[in-house]
């Protein structure tokens, strides 16, 4: 990330193997979400509850793994990712907000990162409490910047951190799978099957969509692989790692998820604190089960962070690069990183530690808000993929593009499903952050000598306003909370 211009032989060392992409992917999925995924399930639904969420999850971002495949194979030009294709697809305001919405959502999962960290040491450090104490925040706000200086030393040593770290970390969630599989009691599962709300279709759906936002949250990084494409030593790479890397970690989520279900009854899973996993593990070894998951949890969580804070800075400069963000954010280093990003990430993340202090419940907060930003950049590159179907761009005419187009049909209704189940109140807020954003889109603009907005933009750039204005007052009413 950030070392284009250096050399030539900068840039070919800076390429990645397949292993090292799997890696990344792996590791942007793998981070928080995974350990939370007990309670979270335990508090919304049962076991078929779980069994459907995971099946549409699984069925509906594996459609998206596929569209992010094709998209890097059939325009391997656009190797920023997420922000080049909603570009491509529907113009340059479209495309300036895919990104400012991904990079929000990165800094958003970065908070949440954060508030576990210190809500997992807090068995050490009690004024840590839930990860959202005057303490905590100090602590985690000093954490992001010393991250933040750690990738500026070269994207080259973080990625190989990373690829280190993600091996590290698998460890001891497939040793909870092992434990909890060997403690499983079929009774326990078979009490918690139906859930906590009846017998009914309708009870059993509502459970599951009510676990939809965690699905999300567990699976962004999936276009992970994407965003890297630049890096790839070779194009097919590209796809390989995404799939890859989406099938061994659903694998693990959902067993995660199912095996819980037959060691401890639901009202106790949705009762215990986060990280949940711990908690499980406790109670079939002891004490020592906690304290080796929540090792785990810091050196997954940290892991993960690193991922996204590559991401995340990715997208901002790779758009001022093409001059679609301002210049400044284009800004590099002596070691080629992206230091105006890097320190315009960081200081989101730490405007959001402090607004955390006045949240109800910060972590599932951060987490729903996290997945509710990043539907937008999805849907926007599934909708890409299906329009090139439509004109039949980069297909050849004597083939069928039917697959093709089943295939980003599917991921675009999945995602348009996702925003219907994540409410109108995170979309809501959402806009409080797009519409402040369209400064920067502004002066983009306004350094290359144009038009700031086509009509149809200025008609978005309306909507977007109007609704920061109503998100802003039904905060202040009370009519959302956070």
């Amino acid at each position: 990330m950030g070392t284009a211009e250096v050399s030539t032989q900068d840039r070919k060392d800076n390429k990645v193997s397949l292993p090292t992409l799997t890696a990344m992917v792996v590791g942007s999925m793998v981070g928080s979400g995974v350990f939370l995924l007990p309670r979270r399930f335990g508090t919304e639904t049962g076991v078929l509850g779980a069994v459907i969420a995971w099946t549409v999850a699984g069925a509906g971002m594996l459609m998206l793994a596929f569209v992010f495949q094709r998209l890097a194979t059939r325009k391997p030009q656009l190797d920023a990712g997420i922000f080049a294709y909603a570009k491509a697809g529907f113009g340059d305001y479209v495309g300036f907000n895919s990104a400012i919405g991904y990079w929000a959502s990165a800094c958003a999962g970065n908070t949440s990162y954060w508030v576990l960290i210190t809500a997992t040491l807090s068995a050490l450090v009690p004024g840590f409490g839930a990860g959202d104490t005057v303490a905590a925040v100090v602590v985690s706000a000093i954490g992001v910047w010393l991250f933040a200086l750690l990738v500026m030393q070269g994207v080259k040593d973080a990625a190989v951190i990373n690829y280190i770290v993600t091996i590290a970390k698998i460890i001891p969630i497939l040793m909870f799978i092992v434990i909890t599989l060997i403690a499983f009691q079929a009774d326990i599962f078979v009490d918690n099957f139906w859930g906590a709300d009846g017998y009914s279709f309708a009870s059993i759906w509502d459970q599951a969509t009510g676990t939809m936002l965690i699905t999300v949250f567990v699976f962004l990084g999936i276009e992970g692989a994407s965003v890297y494409s630049r890096m790839a030593r070779k194009r097919e790479d590209v796809g390989r790692a995404t799939v890859i890397g989406f099938l061994g970690v659903l694998s693990i989520f959902a067993m995660v998820t199912l095996v819980s279900y037959g060691v401890m009854p639901q009202d106790d899973l949705a009762g215990v604190s986060q990280p949940s996993m711990a908690a499980v593990l406790e109670s079939v070894v002891g004490p020592w089960g906690s304290i080796f998951i929540r090792v785990g949890v810091i050196v997954s969580v940290l892991g993960a962070y690193l991922a996204w804070t590559l991401m995340a800075a990715e997208v901002l400069y790779i758009p001022a690069k093409s001059d679609d963000m301002p210049r400044f954010l284009a800004r590099t280093n002596r070691h080629g990183a992206p230091v105006t990003a890097l320190a315009m990430a960081a200081g989101l993340i730490t405007l959001l530690l402090i607004a955390l202090l006045f949240a109800a419940d910060a972590l599932d907060f951060m987490l729903d808000l996290t997945a509710a930003l990043a539907l937008i950049p999805y849907l926007l590159a599934a909708a890409y993929a299906l329009k090139l179907t439509a004109t039949r761009e980069t297909y050849d005419e004597a083939k069928s593009v039917v697959p093709h187009m089943v295939v980003a049909a599917l991921a675009t209704l999945y995602t348009l499903f996702l925003l219907y189940a994540a409410g109108m109140d995170k979309l809501l807020l959402s806009c409080i952050l797009y519409a402040p954003a369209a400064a920067l889109y502004f002066k983009a603009r306004r350094e290359r000598g144009l038009r700031v907005f086509r009509p149809a933009e200025a008609v978005l750039f309306g909507v977007i306003v109007v609704g920061a204005v109503v998100a802003v007052v039904s905060l202040a009413t009370g009519a959302i909370e956070i």
